[in-house]
Formats: C-alpha cells, structure tokens, sequence
C-alpha cells in the first residue's frame, strides 16, 4: 500500500483539503461490491476509497488502457 495512504498507523482517514463536488456516476455492481469488500478490510467508507483510487490516478497522470475485445 502506498505509505501515504496507509491508514493501519492511527486509523484516521487525511483530510485532502481539497473541495468536493457531489456528482452522480453509474458505476457496476461487482465494483461496488469490490470497493465495499476492501471497506470492510480498511475501515474506511467504500465511496472515500473510490476518491482516493481515483484522485491517485489522476495525480500520477495514469493513462487509461481500454481493450475492446
């Protein structure tokens, strides 16, 4: 796990500081499912999870791999 989203330390979640904008996103089932499964590991909220999976690829400039077949 990245050591500066490694919770297991003091159990607290960082405030990013950054501001959030609620949105609405269809998002599959079993990914839902995937992200609340890995909550109940971590102890933090399944949608905080998919923020910071998500804010990690945008920071690094992650490139999207799409494979259409």
């Amino acid at each position: 796990m990245n050591e500066k989203y490694d919770f297991r330390k003091d159990g607290k979640i960082p405030d990013s500081g950054r501001l959030k904008k609620q949105i609405t996103i269809n998002i599959d089932a079993d990914t839902i499912d995937y992200f609340k499964l890995q909550s109940k590991f971590s102890g933090i909220p399944y949608q905080t999870l998919i923020n910071l999976y998500l804010s990690d690829c945008a920071e690094n400039k992650k490139q999207l791999q799409i494979n259409w077949n």
